[in-house]
């Protein structure tokens, strides 16, 4: 592992254990590349589980064109679900512990089946799913004013920062996961609306993808995994006071307030 790795590492879990956010890491160093910053997520990935905590998933992030081409990128990321991001639906979540907090609506599949790249299909996910729920996650930057680029994000564990799950758990082959919708309201108030067919044409095709690119590292989606298929629509910034609700057709719905 390089230095370099090491340095920025230590930076990112430095912020999100200060509450402070740091100069993008594409500033302080023009040359990165999107590898070395999966590296710098592993490392600290590695860390935390080190630590005690566990991974029960991951999540899929930059699923939306307009995001894409924001970021100057073809293709989406991911980061890693670890067991201390939960929240209970319904439940609370104080600002001070976070920096700079954005809802967004998504569809969690939960695998009854490990899926392995190369080769996975849309098939292949909707196959190894055990059931779907609604979900919310909060994405945050450790990344002052989320002036992020690809390499940014990707290092900072693709935005990650907590998701809550709720809803029924409902088989995927009786919903059409790609005209499933969603109405993200925010104190009452419809903030954005989405469809399945948002992520990548469909939340499967968004898993088939994860499964394929993590092949590569010869990581595999195990069974009683959370994944995070992306978002349905655009985040919205959370701030004290705030409730969330996102209300799915079929499966129900999530919520969380922030104080």
């Amino acid at each position: 592992m390089t230095s370099k790795i090491q340095k920025f590492a230590a930076q990112l879990l430095q912020a999100e254990a200060t509450q402070t956010g740091i100069d993008p890491l594409t500033a302080q160093d023009p040359t990165i590349t999107v590898q070395e910053a999966y590296q710098i997520q592993i490392e600290n990935i590695n860390k935390k589980v080190s630590e005690g905590q566990r991974i029960i998933g991951k999540k899929i992030g930059l699923t939306s064109d307009a995001v894409q081409n924001m970021l100057g990128v073809n293709e989406p990321d991911y980061g890693h679900l670890l067991d201390s991001m939960i929240v209970e639906n319904g439940g609370t979540i104080d600002t001070k512990t976070m920096l700079l907090p954005k809802v967004e609506g998504e569809i969690a599949f939960i695998l009854k089946k490990d899926l392995k790249g190369p080769n996975v299909t849309a098939l292949d996910v909707i196959q190894a799913t055990d059931y779907v729920v609604p979900a919310l996650e909060i994405v945050d930057t450790r990344v002052q004013d989320w002036k992020i680029k690809i390499q940014d994000t990707v290092a900072d564990n693709a935005s990650c920062g907590l998701l809550i799950l709720g809803g029924k758990p409902t088989k995927i082959e009786d919903i059409d996961i790609e005209l499933l919708g969603m109405v993200l309201l925010q104190n009452g108030e419809v903030a954005n609306t989405g469809v399945g067919a948002a992520v990548q044409g469909s939340p499967a095709t968004s898993i088939a993808w994860l499964a394929n690119r993590l092949a590569d590292y010869d990581i595999t989606l195990k069974a009683g995994e959370i994944i995070l298929s992306g978002a349905l629509s655009g985040m919205v910034t959370a701030n004290a006071g705030d409730n969330f609700t996102a209300r799915f057709a079929h499966i129900g719905q999530v919520s969380v307030n922030f104080k």
